[in-house]
């Protein structure tokens, strides 16, 4: 079961993510002026159910395996100015030194004693929707061993990747110079992430905002993950809403068997390849019957936070993990589009 409950520490007002990913740059002016140009794109009323893409067989098997099962945190992200993937290696060299500078100044950030860092920067080849799309790439912080005679690298302290799956809508609105990676997901401590954000915003002229879930996208999620087909299920599908009261919040969770959940689907499920609007209300529609039937609770009056699927949970506060190799770019490519609608 996911933790997404449990209340984490609270950081302090100047180490948190939000207070560094304030204030428009030039570019989030300029952005602005072709929001305006453009027009409300509203909810499509179908989509496809997630699929394994043939340019996820080229990623780096292992990689995927180290996305997978890790809690992220969900932000999206406008266009990088003249980012250039020949440069990882010199970009590796200005973070670290960025975040040792940070550290100096007696910054919170938690990259252990002595400045004993390395940051990576890597490319997550196959990792898109499209050839279209820019590549993927992933930052590390890792520690360096305390001792000489060993080569290996330390544990990994912070990790965040940037990528576009299916991205189209925003690619076709800026220029050239720009590199597209609107979704942004990120594990570790949250000032690492707001020092990190305030490198990229300085040097690519970026702006990151927290990427929320709310209750209608999770009761999309919830039912394109339920249609899915797994080859096992490895998880309860459960759902969490929150119920408002005083003094302090009432949880209501839901849990159900996967195949009865899948049962209920197919029931409902109309269009081969497709999800509709309407069955995704129906779904819902389905499930607080039973609850209400069984608890004479109407849950339709709560607000739904948490989903978790074989497939992926998914937290209103924009939290998300991936279960699932095969859905992987799936998964990333709802999420790709709920980034891009917050940019837009």
């Amino acid at each position: 079961m996911d933790s997404y409950d449990v209340p984490e520490s609270t950081p302090s007002a100047s180490s948190r993510p939000e207070d560094y990913f304030v204030g428009a740059t030039p570019l989030q002016k300029r952005l602005e002026s072709i929001r305006k140009q453009t027009s409300f794109i509203p909810t499509p009323p179908r989509r496809k159910i997630p699929q394994c893409s043939q340019l996820q067989e080229d990623v780096d098997p292992q990689k995927v395996a180290f996305l997978l099962h890790k809690q992220w945190t969900l932000y999206s992200l406008t266009p990088l100015y003249k980012f250039s993937y020949s440069n990882l290696k010199e970009y590796s060299r200005l973070l670290n030194a960025f975040i040792v500078a940070e550290k100096q100044k007696g910054l919170a950030v938690e990259v252990g004693e002595d400045f004993n860092i390395k940051v990576i920067f890597s490319t997550l080849l196959g990792m898109k929707g499209t050839q279209r799309d820019p590549e993927a790439f992933l930052v590390q912080i890792l520690s360096k061993s305390q001792l000489p005679s060993e080569n290996r690298e330390g544990k990994v302290l912070w990790t965040g990747w940037f990528c576009c799956i299916f991205g189209d809508s925003l690619l076709e609105t800026v220029s050239e110079d720009f590199t597209c990676l609107p979704l942004f997901l990120a594990n570790g401590a949250e000032s690492n992430t707001a020092i990190i954000g305030t490198w990229f915003q300085k040097t690519f002229d970026c702006y990151f905002s927290p990427l929320a879930i709310n209750a209608f996208n999770l009761s999309w999620m919830a039912a394109m993950w339920t249609a899915c087909k797994v080859d096992h299920y490895v998880a309860t599908t459960e759902f969490l809403w929150s119920v408002p009261c005083s003094p302090q919040s009432l949880d209501i969770s839901y849990a159900i068997h996967p195949e009865d959940a899948k049962a209920l689907w197919d029931s409902i499920h109309k269009t081969p390849g497709e999800v509709t609007q309407e069955e995704v209300d129906l779904f819902m529609d389905c499930l607080y019957s039973h609850f209400h039937r069984h608890f004479k609770i109407h849950l339709s009056a709560t607000r739904l936070v948490r989903v978790s699927t074989s497939v992926a949970s998914a937290h209103t506060d924009g939290k998300i993990k991936i279960l699932c190799h095969k859905y992987l770019i799936g998964v990333l490519a709802y999420l790709t589009e709920l980034a891009v609608f917050q940019i837009e």
